[in-house]
């Protein structure tokens, strides 16, 4: 049931994608009431100033009664001033020309639909030279009441860097997770032999709990698990949603028991038993249990709500990967090699091929990842939808690290903007930086050479990811750039040390004999003929 439950988990951690906006800020003042609304413009169109200050300012003239698909019913000067008229029956092109003939400075439409990217034909975009943008048509009824007839407005779009400290933070959160859960997976291999060391001859197998990945076949079943899992996912969504939410709960909170557990254990943290019956109990359990499935029952709580959720799915989520990480071996690099391929190339067809067999053109992978209401990756980033009335949270799967992005965060008006990264980024390089972690414990490498490399390797294979997603403006297959970066350093550096039979076929745990002597010794680079490594 364990494993089934980390193929399923597995199967949905997905790349990261984010969407260029097209956002604004409707300035809206009197003598004494100021107010700040969303507003829905096209840039490449109509561009609007990037500041306040820059900003013209125009009084506002409500002919909210009228659809301005003609002149008629506009009787009041609008000369110089701002038009807000109700969207619907003709075009945009066809109301901002008009608007501009009567001598208006600006249009704002307002809508009882989603606001879309205000768009035309190219031969249109020549025409009208006023700013034009949509807004909320419930919006404007709460500017009416709070600030009356005598409005004055003025339009602006704050730049928004590529570049936002949400990617640093994402850049630290992977890495940390990646480094941590390496080191575990070594420290833990390191624990194993010297246990059975003291024993005296024990075989120094891997705990129950911890599953191992030794067969090239077994892992293209795991692979094509997943791909069945992903589909079934785009497919069945709102079916499956809850059932990968209830996974999550109940895997995290016993992964979070773990690091804790463990982080405890290190520092030395004693721990008082007592007995009911038969049954042993430990109070610093049973006090851990009970945090973790209580930050667990938060989360799922309040999973919807954007404002401050995102910092408990982060911390659940670094403590599923640790966990995954320490008790998910691969055993040697060929499976690694075979694993991360089969991955890389997953990664790519679902996220680049499958938007050519999807009807509305988004890849299954972002599909799955953003849930149902992801509608940007199919137009490139270019577009944006924002809904005109408040719309009940979409759920969405908890299999991906979130950040805000912190420079849009205080003007963002018309949603929080997320930065994402799926865990399937950070687990599937992390399974190889596991691997190596245990091989620089079976060589007796004081300075983790392997260990160190393949973590450098991902950190430069991150920033590719990253520099490539800001230069393109379109999410990425993380994997595409984090797997020939690992995979090429690690074999590399074997290469070179002259310990590539040795790191390619592993060490199964029953050929060590009850010495425990190393394989090689730190700077030995002779071949072990006939030893079975």
């Amino acid at each position: 049931m364990e494993r089934a439950i980390r193929i399923v988990v597995l199967s949905l951690l997905l790349s990261a994608s984010q969407i260029n906006c097209q956002e604004a800020v409707l300035h809206i003042t009197n003598e004494h009431v100021v107010k700040d609304y969303c507003i829905v413009f096209n840039h490449s169109w109509t561009p609007l100033s990037q500041t306040l200050q820059e900003a013209l300012q125009y009084p506002l003239v409500n002919y909210t009664s009228t659809l301005l698909c003609g002149p008629e019913g506009v009787t009041a000067d609008v000369k110089g001033k701002a038009l807000v008229v109700m969207r619907g029956q003709c075009d945009f092109s066809q109301k901002a020309t008009i608007a501009q003939n009567l001598g208006a400075s600006a249009l704002l439409i307002a809508s009882n639909t989603t606001l879309i990217t205000p768009s035309a034909n190219d031969s249109e975009y020549q025409k009208v030279h006023i700013p034009l943008a949509l807004m909320r048509y419930r919006d404007f009824l709460e500017a009416h009441k709070e600030l009356g007839e005598d409005m004055q407005v003025k339009l602006y779009s704050p730049p928004h860097p590529k570049i936002d400290p949400s990617i640093a933070v994402m850049l630290l959160i992977a890495v940390f997770t990646v480094v941590l859960g390496g080191f575990w997976s070594g420290e833990c291999e390191r624990e194993r032999l010297n246990h059975a060391e003291r024993s005296d001859g024990g075989d120094g197998r891997a705990d129950s709990g911890d599953v191992f990945l030794y067969s090239p076949l077994k892992v293209v079943i795991f692979v094509a698990l997943m791909c069945g899992m992903l589909v079934l996912m785009y497919f069945f969504y709102h079916i499956l949603v809850y059932f990968i939410i209830v996974i999550f709960c109940l895997a995290s909170a016993s992964a979070l028991f773990s690091c804790f557990d463990a982080v405890l254990e290190k520092v030395g943290c004693g721990t008082i038993r007592f007995s009911v019956r038969t049954y042993t109990f430990s109070v610093r359990s049973i006090i851990l249990t009970a945090i973790c499935i209580t930050i667990s029952v938060i989360w799922g709580v309040y999973r919807n709500d954007d404002r401050w959720i995102w910092i408990l799915q982060d911390l659940l989520g670094i403590a599923f990967c640790l966990n995954f990480m320490k008790t998910i071996s691969l055993s040697n690099f060929k499976i690694c090699v075979i694993l991360l391929s089969l991955l890389l190339l997953y990664d790519v067809f679902f996220v680049f091929i499958t938007p050519f067999f999807t009807k509305n053109g988004v890849s299954i992978m972002v599909q799955v990842a953003l849930g149902p209401d992801a509608s940007g990756e199919s137009m490139q980033g270019n577009m944006v939808e924002v809904p005109a009335e408040p719309q009940p949270p979409s759920e969405k799967l908890p299999v991906v690290m979130r950040v805000p992005r912190f420079a849009a965060w205080a003007q963002n008006l018309c949603g929080v903007q997320f930065s994402i990264l799926g865990y399937g980024d950070i687990i599937v390089p992390g399974l190889l930086v596991a691997y190596c972690s245990r091989f620089d414990v079976w060589i007796n490498s004081r300075r983790k050479i392997y260990f160190v490399s393949c973590c450098i390797a991902y950190v430069l294979g991150l920033l590719v990811t990253f520099a490539v997603m800001l230069l393109s403006g379109m999410g990425q297959p993380a994997l595409l750039y984090l797997v020939p970066f690992t995979l090429i350093t690690s074999a590399v550096v074997a290469g070179s040390r002259r310990e590539m039979r040795q790191f390619w076929t592993g060490t199964p745990y029953e050929v060590l004999d009850s010495s425990r002597e190393p394989l090689l010794s730190e700077g030995r680079t002779d071949n072990l003929e006939g030893e079975k490594c």
